[in-house]
């Protein structure tokens, strides 16, 4: 069998990919959900109205969408560049904690500052958390040719440790009767709810707006156009004049500081104050969605929305009808895997010899 490239890919071929995808995915889960001794349509009922059918459904899916946004554009941003970040969990974590060193009621009370000083200061110090923590690992694959893909990975494990450490230290919240907890947010720097009594928040607003931005700076900037083109081809970039090692630690502060804010979010937004499993992997979670959307910023949000929605629907399936509440991970799992194959077959034809 071999892999021969289509000279001229078809514009229908790419636009169908993501339809062909979908439904190889429902197909592979609803052979699922019938292994599991389950009614398929029912479960799929349930799964879409836990998920998006009342007005509590969408505010819990937008409201798990939000930091999902801010992982699946900092993949996309670095990925772009071929600057492979798998550490956007640690920044996610870096970044809340720089958050509540900013913004958190120490010793009762904040820093004294107006809120409109220390709310851009608070995120300013998350996104630059974020960024600190992926220009370590992307200095050292300019540098020294160490792998990214390892040390993103292995400085997750390393902030989630500081973390730890931090929660049982000095940033330990004393009334939290010896549960590992930070300090809370000063609560004149919470996000304001965009519906009275519901969780969603204003960080989706601000999530989609970055989006948008960043999707003008891939299509309408000279440093997109850098990171296009170093993604494309290094060598032939740098033959062209580009410095490749600048563009790709511009490419890595932009994409940490997207991930440390997606953790002042989630704190200011959600929980008010950090603990161990603040995140259920918006990290990694955050790498399917910007290869779903195919590094395309305003498909992110898309995306988000629909993980968002299988995470929340799946969780109304399994009280109603016992299904694990794991099928979701698989489901996102097997929607991945299915777009890389339609995004294959759409560039490649298959010659069997």
């Amino acid at each position: 069998m071999q892999l021969v490239p289509y000279v001229n890919p078809s514009r229908w071929r790419m636009t169908l990919a993501p339809v062909w995808a979908l439904s190889g995915t429902l197909l592979i889960s609803a052979l699922l959900i019938w292994l599991a001794h389950a009614p398929v349509l029912q479960a799929f009922g349930l799964l879409l109205s836990g998920g998006f059918g009342s007005m509590f459904a969408w505010s819990e899916t937008l409201t798990r969408a939000t930091p999902l946004i801010l992982t699946g554009l900092a993949a996309a941003i670095a990925f772009r560049a071929r600057l492979y970040n798998i550490g956007a969990e640690g920044q996610l974590y870096m970044g809340a904690l720089a958050a509540i060193v900013v913004g958190g009621m120490h010793g009762g009370t904040g820093w004294g500052l107006p809120v409109m000083v220390e709310f851009p200061l608070m995120l300013l110090a998350a996104a630059l958390a974020g960024a600190l923590l992926l220009l370590i690992p992307t200095v050292l694959k300019t540098h020294f040719g160490v792998d990214e893909v390892v040390t993103t990975l292995l400085l997750n494990f390393i902030a989630l440790l500081f973390v730890s450490m931090m929660l049982d230290g000095p940033m330990k919240d004393p009334l939290s009767m010896g549960w590992p907890q930070s300090v809370a947010l000063n609560p004149e720097l919470e996000l304001t709810r965009l519906v009275d009594k519901l969780r969603i928040h204003s960080g989706l607003v601000m999530a989609v707006v970055l989006a948008l931005l960043i999707h003008f700076v891939n299509k309408r900037t000279v440093f997109g156009f850098e990171m296009r083109a170093v993604g494309a081809n290094a060598r032939a970039s740098r033959f062209a004049g580009m410095s490749v090692n600048s563009v790709m630690i511009k490419t890595a502060l932009l994409s940490g500081a997207v991930a440390g804010l997606a953790g002042a979010f989630e704190v200011a937004g959600r929980t008010s104050y950090i603990t161990l499993d603040m995140s259920p992997g918006y990290g990694y979670t955050g790498i399917v969605i910007a290869m779903l959307a195919a590094l395309n910023p305003v498909g992110v949000v898309f995306a988000s929305i629909f993980i968002a929605g299988i995470l929340v629907g799946a969780d109304s399936m399994s009280r109603s009808i016992g299904v694990p509440t794991y099928l979701a991970d698989v489901v996102v799992a097997v929607s991945l895997i299915s777009m890389l194959i339609a995004v294959m077959l759409a560039k490649y034809k298959i010659i069997l010899k």
